[in-house]
Parts: structure tokens; sequence; C-alpha cells
């Protein structure tokens, strides 16, 4: 999204709280571009006062101009919220030689009296879309695959709203590491339910976001719902396979083995997986990569047991790959 050029205030305001946090990004990378010097520096209303905005947007050492992103602006007190209103007024003549402030704001009334302020100040407000609706959800996927330079059909779309539609974040993921993992011109029904269960409320994810958080127990009972509900193993298990190297990319991102351009993961996806990768070892990801191979041999072979070598490679997930 493209920062506007009439003020150096932006306030993004409510909708679905994962594209609210992408149109920040959006914003803040927009804003570093057109100012190749700023300091991005970032504040959290719910504890920022007003001295520390003054400060943040003035002339540091570093930099004549900042990015400055505030969160939690619904929780901006009387005084800090008034500073921010006096910039927005202040530098609405000349917006692009003065620092950029990009505000957060979940929605709702509390707060409202400052975005209000802001809006007659002159401040940029961006309202993010809900996607309460179906068809809003259908677009998002649409939109999503148009950022890759790809198509998916609808019927394969309207599987991932059906089955992720309630959780954005993991939507927007899919959506990635489909484009990612599959040259196909146009994604379609197949290829999603090769990661899909075809219940709402069973899917791959839930399979492995429980393993990676060592819910053995959880991740096993989730494993048989789904294989009872028909799922083929295969797909659990590429659900494994696409979140743990999702973990190994972060892991080597944050080695500097790799820059996060050369992970090609969307940044979000990317932060998330390096949040969970304490405890975790070059060794314990190795076997646990080999453990999914063996997985993914016995759900091919005649004669193995795929459900079982399922239970076994969650449960060496389920202790990041410790003997």
């Amino acid at each position: 999204m493209a920062a506007g050029k009439n003020s150096a205030v932006h306030i993004v305001y409510g909708g679905d709280p994962f594209l609210n946090d992408q149109t920040v990004r959006d914003l803040c990378r927009s804003e570093c571009e057109r100012r190749p010097d700023a300091e991005l520096i970032e504040l959290d209303a719910a504890d920022c006062d007003a001295y520390a905005f003054d400060e943040a947007v003035s002339p540091s050492l570093l930099s004549d101009v900042a990015v400055v992103r505030i969160a939690n602006l619904q929780q901006a007190d009387d005084r800090l919220g008034d500073a921010i209103v006096a910039y927005a007024r202040q530098t609405r003549k000349q917006p692009e030689n003065a620092s950029a402030v990009i505000c957060q704001h979940e929605g709702g009334n509390r707060g409202k009296r400052v975005v209000d302020a802001l809006a007659r100040a002159g401040a940029d407000k961006v309202a993010v879309p809900d996607l309460k609706r179906s068809d809003a959800k259908i677009n998002f996927v649409y939109q999503r695959f148009e950022r890759e330079g790809r198509r998916i059909d609808p019927m394969a779309a309207q599987q991932l709203v059906n089955v992720l539609g309630d959780r954005t974040g993991e939507l927007a993921a899919m959506c990635a590491q489909l484009c990612f993992d599959f040259d196909d011109e146009v994604i379609g029904l197949d290829r999603v339910n090769q990661y899909l269960t075809a219940n709402a409320q069973v899917t791959g994810f839930t399979v492995a976001d429980k393993a990676l958080a060592g819910d053995v127990a959880g991740a096993i009972v989730a494993m048989r719902s789904a294989t009872g509900q028909g799922t083929d193993p295969i797909a659990l298990i590429g659900a494994l396979a696409m979140k743990l190297r999702t973990l190994a990319k972060a892991s080597a991102v944050r080695a500097g083995t790799i820059s996060q351009a050369e992970a090609k993961t969307n940044p979000w996806v990317l932060k998330n997986a390096a949040r969970q990768l304490s405890g975790w070892t070059s060794a314990g990801l190795a076997r646990c990569i080999g453990m999914l191979a063996w997985a993914d041999e016995q759900s091919k072979t005649n004669g193995g047991d795929p459900v079982y070598a399922l239970e076994r490679t969650i449960e060496t997930i389920g202790v990041k790959g410790r003997h």
C-alpha cells in the first residue's frame, strides 16, 4: 500500500487484525522507502508519553527524520493524543520533509476522540476491511495470489475460505505456501486439498501447530480425528513439512545464512516462526525432517503404516528432535 502524500500522519483503523497489521507494515515500508535515511522507531501508546513521541519525531544523531510506528492508539492518554494531533497540524503543509507517523488503532469507540481529532487535523485515515462476509474472504484469497503474480481456481479459493476463513493469518500463509510449493499456472482444488482437510475444524495446520507447541497428545488426537474423517495422511505430512521448512528458513535467516528476501516467505510468517525457534537445534530440525521423509515413504509404500509413522514423527517434533 502506498503511503498518502497529503499528510505525515497516518491512522490505520479497525478491521481484520491481520489486515490491520499488514497495512501498518506496508505503510512503514513505503515511508521508509521515501525516507531512505530515516530511523524506524516503534512506540506503544499503552506505555508511551507525549515526551517520548516528541523525541521520536525530532531530529537525532542518526537521522533528521524518522518513521514512527505507534501501536494501540486506542490506549493513548490525552497528552499523547494531543501531541500527535499538534504534530499533524504542524506538518500538514510540508509532510514530505517531516518524520512519518503511522498510528495503529484496533477499532471501536475507545480512543475514537483522538482518531477524529487527527482526521480533522489532516491525518490520512485508512479504514481496514473486516473480512466478515464470505465474498470478502474470497476476494482476499484472489488478492493474495495476485500479489504473487499467480491465479487460483474459484473452487480452490472457496475451499481455502471454507477451512481457514476465520483465521486470516493462516489463510494468507496458506496462499503464500501454495504459490511457493507449486508451479501450476492456476492452483486447483487438488493442490489445496493436499494441505487441507474437508472439515473446517481439523486441518493439517491444527496438527502441525500442536506438535510444534509440544502438545504431542493433542496433535495425535487431532491427527487421528483428521484421518478418521478421511483425510489422506500425505496431506498432514505436507502441512507438517511446510511448518518445518518455514522453521528452518527462520533459523537460517536468524543465523545470517540467508537473507529474508532469499527465504521467499511472507515476513509475517517468518516472524511467527522465529518466535518458535527456542529450544531447536540444527540437529533436531534435521532429525524431524528425516522422520517426515520416512513418514512420507510409509504413506506411499504398500504395506507401510502411515498413521503409525505420523505418530512417531509427531512425537519427535513435539520434543524438538531430541532423542
